[in-house]
């Protein structure tokens, strides 16, 4: 697989991987009904502890965005639950939050993080639309 983890990083493993498996999902790269590794595997093939590869599928779980079958595997959910839904909209909120917070402990004024995340917006959508074409 393509998981990338660096442990220097001072983001726990398990957020490093729920979020790159967010971002193949948010940008298409990984569709729903795709499998995973299983924790064993992926535990494997990161040289981390089983725990923390079962921890970042629980999470991802626990938000929707992957399912596990017994017996079958882990995959990428289907996406049946309106994105507007009330939980998806806290669970949003929540991390727009969360990025409010460290910009402003890292002595960002909103502005700047305004005009960032535009920025990232617009890159987004570039991305998005090169990948719709090919």
């Amino acid at each position: 697989m393509w998981f990338k983890i660096n442990p220097a990083s001072g983001i726990p493993i398990y957020l490093q991987i729920g979020q790159q498996i967010k971002t193949a999902v948010a940008s298409g790269a990984l569709q729903p009904g795709d499998q995973l590794p299983s924790v064993r595997e992926l535990a494997l093939e990161l040289t981390i502890n089983p725990n923390t590869a079962a921890k970042a599928y629980q999470e991802l779980e626990r938000e929707g965005i992957i399912t596990t079958i017994r017996g079958k595997g882990t995959f990428i959910a289907n996406q049946e639950t309106p994105l507007n839904s009330k939980a998806n909209l806290e669970l949003l909120n929540h991390n727009i939050d969360r990025l409010i917070i460290d910009a402003l402990n890292m002595r960002l004024d909103l502005q700047e993080l305004k005009e960032l995340i535009d920025k990232r917006l617009t890159d987004w959508q570039k991305n998005l639309n090169r990948e719709g074409q090919t």
